[in-house]
């Protein structure tokens, strides 16, 4: 036995589990006046925002419900989604976050199998929860949040459920909130987006969450007091951790019931914003504003994007605009984003085509992941770091999620080997960056030869015309399968079937360039995802 093993045993003077909602505690106790939100008129402080999410977490206490139970959530990004990511947790209880997107089916299965006791609703979503209960077998306690900026026909819905306010009044902000036993506790439930089958249900820990909103302290390179715009759904792997990352630097919660191009620029003028994060579609949602709706920037937006990689052409148009755009990757089992294209400054003399190439790789572990690397998912060999050699993304380590609830299958097939499978597909380079090549999925294997949709995608997103492209493998009795290509075309501009065709022979292979080219608007999920399971089904004879 060692020395350092004896009488130096963990005791509460030296050993507290790791939670992220110290956070509020702090911010509140150094910074109390400092705003913490704001909602079109309201501006409420820290001191106000931690004694409402005690007062919540009190509320839920005297109703019986704590460790273990689920309380779910059906908000947009506004204050009360803010207050439950802290709340909800102080009791000791698990926030499930429900995507405010979903079909009223999908949402009774989530309130069913997550087993929710309570269920905090956005009034104007209370038909769609409505048609949801009738179909659930759950009966939780319902509380309505009446929002002065949601639509004002919403404020006469009600499913009978007890007012939010009148909640929080029954509670005490004195409540002495229990840190969790073990840090190890859940935290949160996330429903995955379910493109095949029912969603599974994944579950974080409070060491997880702790660590992985530090960690994009330190990926977004946040100061103290910044301004965060919610335009990134809360819902969303708890908007990717961000609601406790904000507070741990004592920074501003903007929320935004609904991302609207001049809305945006006109609260990122008003205050100061410095972050934001979303996918894609936000960037463009931005850049196709006309300019008489924009408005102009005091300081430079960090924004923080995961999906695909930006094309060179919207890198180009978000520098000239103010700005910085951080590419990230992740998915719902590691907390949201837990890889990070962290930019060298050598790079910056490269020329812009040889910049974007650079940064449309995934990148390199947070600091908060303990292990990432391209692994042969038979042997879980390492692949060559020769930027060409594909195997699958695998990840280890305290921001990977505890498990699928109820799935112990499902949970052990993610984790077999001792890493997590992500059943994305990318390659490696020499200097160790990862590079997204494709889902396992979503490869198209043509005369024997693998194609990555998303190579086919990046070279189509090179032609001026198209805003959005999705390629997926269409039968072919030749050759098995070839690639088929969903195209949005930018307002105002036009293509054919043949230039595009003739235009990805520029860049690919002959067998790697479409056969078929579809012009349509995309499928895309809430979070801006295209949703190519969607697309599969509608690929022509």
């Amino acid at each position: 036995m060692s020395i350092f093993d004896t009488g130096l045993e963990q005791q509460a003077a030296n050993h507290q589990p790791l939670t992220p909602l110290l956070f509020l505690e702090r911010a509140a106790q150094v910074f109390p006046e400092h705003i913490a939100v704001v909602h079109g008129a309201l501006r409420r402080p820290y001191k106000a925002l931690r004694d409402r999410a005690v007062q919540l977490a009190s509320a839920l206490t005297a109703r019986g419900i704590g460790r273990g139970d689920t309380v779910a959530c059906l908000l947009p990004n506004i204050p009360e989604m803010v207050e439950a990511h802290y709340g909800v947790p102080m009791a000791g209880a698990v926030l499930n976050a429900l995507n405010t997107r979903l079909d009223a089916d999908t949402i009774a299965y989530i309130l069913d199998h997550g087993e929710a006791k309570a269920l905090i609703v956005d009034k104007e979503l209370i038909p769609l929860l409505r048609v949801a209960l009738l179909q659930a077998k759950s009966r939780p306690l319902i509380i309505e949040v009446d929002d002065p900026e949601a639509p004002p026909a919403a404020s006469a819905n009600t499913m009978g459920g007890i007012g939010y306010e009148e909640f929080l009044a029954g509670g005490d902000a004195g409540f002495a909130w229990p840190l969790p036993r073990d840090e190890w506790d859940a935290i949160s439930l996330n429903y995955t987006s379910g493109t095949t089958g029912r969603p599974k249900g994944v579950v974080y820990h409070h060491r997880g969450a702790c660590l992985l909103a530090t960690g994009n302290v330190l990926s977004a390179s946040m100061a103290r007091h910044p301004v965060y715009l919610w335009t990134l759904p809360m819902f969303h792997c708890n908007g990717w951790c961000f609601p406790w990352t904000v507070c741990a630097v004592a920074g501003t919660h903007v929320c935004l019931r609904a991302v609207r191009g001049a809305l945006m620029w006109q609260l990122m003028a008003e205050h100061g914003v410095s972050h934001m994060c979303g996918a894609p579609v936000v960037m463009a949602t931005l850049l196709d504003t006309p300019a008489a709706e924009q408005r102009p920037l005091a300081n430079p937006v960090q924004f923080v994007v995961a999906g695909a990689p930006p094309p060179e052409t919207v890198l180009a148009r978000m520098k000239a605009a103010g700005f910085n755009v951080l590419h990230v990757y992740g998915l719902t089992e590691c907390y949201g984003p837990s890889v990070v294209n962290e930019w060298n400054s050598a790079w910056n003399t490269l020329p812009a085509p040889e910049q974007a190439r650079l940064m449309a790789r995934q990148g390199m572990r947070y600091q908060a992941l303990e292990g990432l690397d391209v692994l042969d998912p038979e042997t879980l060999a390492p692949v060559p770091a020769d930027g060409a050699t594909m195997g699958e993304v695998m990840m280890r380590g305290n921001v990977v999620m505890k498990g699928y609830l109820k799935d112990p299958e499902a949970t052990a097939k993610a984790f077999a080997g001792g890493w997590f499978h992500t059943g994305d597909l990318a390659v490696k380079y020499p200097d160790g960056y990862i590079q997204l090549r494709d889902r396992s999925k979503d490869i198209i294997i043509s005369g024997g030869e693998n194609i990555s949709s998303i190579e086919v995608e990046e070279a189509l997103y090179r032609h001026p015309a198209v805003a959005l492209a999705a390629v997926v493998a269409k039968q072919d009795d030749k050759w098995g399968e070839v690639p088929c290509a969903f195209v949005e075309l930018k307002p105002g501009l036009a293509a054919t079937e043949a230039e595009l065709i003739g235009f990805c022979r520029q860049h690919l292979a002959g067998f790697k360039c479409p056969k078929v080219v579809v012009f349509a608007e995309l499928p895309r999920t809430s979070t801006g995802k295209i949703q190519k399971h969607v697309l599969r089904g509608q690929v022509p004879a």
